[in-house]
């Protein structure tokens, strides 16, 4: 059986929307996008999907995707990029698809306040880091490798851009994808809890694995 690691194209929108949803739910049944839209499932894929090819090119865009495709199957997803202007792009990427989509303004500002719960656990990037973001398998090819594939080849990729440390970030208590982070060489760095964090998704707060590439 033939594993092959490419980046995303057009043909892959669907499943790397797929993919932020599920990296973004990790062991609970909700996830950022679940919590902020407070819409249908069908709602939320339409609206990742979107961020996939929007203009400005977030950490939900297509083109830092790599996919694992196992016997011609698509079958495995991350995305990798630089930390520096991430978190601005992905706010700009954000706005910029409530607008194309027709948000109300009033709609905007009610996602805005459902996401202040991120508040409470974000932690501040090294912004000379490698960041690695939404990893996930299609439950139908899971425990075949493809995401330690995938991760080896995201932290070649920044070393051979130059960069000298990697992170990821991920839910508390997501202990699967932990161990699966540790196996590429991800180590503990830091964590924070809040309860307002948890009683909307269910997690502790957020932790965040290290490495030097």
């Amino acid at each position: 059986m033939a594993t092959m690691i490419r980046p995303a194209g057009a043909a892959d929108i669907d499943l790397v929307a797929t993919t932020i949803l599920a990296a973004q739910r990790g062991q609970q049944p909700r996830g950022y996008f679940d919590i902020v839209l407070d819409r249908s499932e069908a709602d939320c894929h339409a609206f990742v999907r979107q961020l996939t090819t929007a203009q400005v090119r977030s950490w939900w865009h297509l083109s830092h995707f790599w996919i694992a495709e196992h016997d011609g199957v698509a079958a495995a997803a991350l995305c990798a990029l630089p930390v520096a202007g991430s978190m601005a792009d992905a706010r700009q990427a954000v706005l910029d698809t409530m607008t194309a989509a027709g948000f109300t303004p009033e709609a905007q500002a009610a996602v805005a306040q459902r996401g202040a719960y991120v508040r409470h656990c974000w932690m501040d990037s090294d912004d000379d880091a490698w960041m690695i973001e939404h990893v996930a398998t299609r439950p139908s090819h899971r425990g075949l490798g493809l995401a330690a594939r995938l991760l080896d080849h995201a932290l070649a990729e920044g070393r051979a851009r130059g960069f000298s440390r990697a992170q990821i970030t991920f839910y508390i208590g997501n202990d699967a994808a932990e161990r699966s982070y540790a196996r590429a060489g991800f180590s503990f760095a830091e964590e924070k809890r809040h309860p307002d964090f948890a009683a909307l998704t269910g997690a502790a707060g957020f932790r965040r694995a290290a490495m030097t590439l």
